[in-house]
């Protein structure tokens, strides 16, 4: 047997009293008390006792009611009007251009536009994360889409009958495994960068000396600068010692990646400089360059994943790359409770910042 679930709509009872209503039963209360008070006074006339009690209603009417208007019903009014201007999305408080203005209708009022405030920018908060998801779906079907494509091309031609050819294989077999080699770098730091994002990737910090980290990143990426004529330069004497107390291996890849970087986006025949500067709690580490520099309105947004300022200009035109290493340097460094400050001028450079912990004597 079906049961009907259409919730009914609840039934009130007893009467709808309005302002005026409510002012009207006041009056006549009002009125029956001062008639039973002028009726002690035999001295009065009759017709005065009727003019009496006719005055003392209207007085009483006029006052309950313009009381009820000011205080209740034109405040109600005035908030629902506000929050109209809310719907539109007007955001200017009304004016308190009432004389009488009870503090619990007034408190009331303030959390309705606290909250519809605040349920405002929620809905624009989730509008712009909405914005940023597509934008991040559409990122990383592109970047994986790349290098499938690619090797998915060199292995077709390959069975359509170049395989044949001993060195038309061997090449195309190279350029297929190196895109391949290119997607599992993408993969990899997708995950790193969500474990980032999570907090699941803990920091196994740990004393090391700074300068001979410098030096093992810049020799590393000193075959790279070359084929752009770039020079690396370890600002620091072998003699000077920086201790700091840091997750090595991921201190490295943030290195790696803002050398790498510069590279890659620099102008060929440049400098890139790395340097380390003591402070009484934590040293300084500073990465530099002389390369095109970047325009103000991007510095924001060069630690998110797959932003690039040049849209036109590729990964395979900039050096590879998964797009995401500044990401992960960012969230890298904020993990050893430090931000990367960056500083750019336009055809004069850019310089990013970051700070370690001193290991304490």
């Amino acid at each position: 047997m079906a049961t009907n679930l259409t919730p009914t709509k609840p039934t009130r009872k007893g009467l709808k009293l309005s302002s005026r209503s409510i002012a009207i039963l006041i009056s006549i209360l009002v009125a029956i008390i001062l008639a039973a008070t002028l009726a002690v006074y035999p001295h009065l006339t009759f017709r005065a006792k009727v003019l009496t009690l006719g005055l003392s209603f209207s007085l009483c009417f006029l006052l309950v009611y313009f009381s009820y208007e000011a205080l209740i019903f034109k405040e109600i009014n005035n908030i629902y009007a506000g929050l109209e201007k809310f719907k539109r999305k007007e955001f200017k408080r009304m004016s308190n251009k009432f004389l009488f203005r009870p503090d619990p209708l007034q408190r009331i009022k303030d959390e309705i536009y606290q909250l519809a405030e605040r349920n405002q920018r929620e809905i624009e908060e989730l509008k712009q994360l909405q914005a940023m998801r597509r934008e991040f779906l559409a990122d990383v079907s592109h970047e994986l889409k790349t290098p499938i494509f690619a090797a998915q091309g060199f292995i077709h031609t390959l069975l359509d009958g170049a395989v044949d050819d001993e060195r038309v294989r061997d090449k195309f077999l190279q350029k297929a495994a190196k895109s391949l080699d290119g997607l599992d770098m993408l993969v990899q730091d997708l995950i790193t960068i969500s474990q980032l994002e999570k907090g699941v990737v803990q920091m196994k910090k740990a004393p090391f000396e700074l300068f001979e980290l410098g030096k093992e990143v810049t020799e590393q990426l000193e075959g790279k600068a070359a084929t752009r004529s770039i020079a690396i330069h370890l600002m620091n004497a072998p003699t000077e010692k920086f201790m700091v107390e840091a997750d090595r291996g991921r201190i490295k890849q943030v290195l790696i990646n803002l050398i790498d970087n510069a590279i890659k986006y620099g102008l060929e025949g440049g400098n890139i400089w790395l340097s380390f500067q003591e402070g009484k709690k934590k040293t300084l580490v500073v990465v530099k360059d002389d390369g095109p520099g970047i325009p103000e309105e991007h510095i924001n947004r060069i630690f998110e994943r797959f932003y690039r300022i040049d849209k036109s200009r590729t990964r395979d035109s900039a050096g590879g790359g998964s797009g995401l290493g500044l990401a992960i340097s960012k969230h890298i460094v904020e993990a050893h409770s430090s931000v990367i400050a960056v500083t750019s001028e336009v055809d004069k450079g850019t310089t990013l910042r970051f700070k370690l912990p001193r290991v304490k004597a």
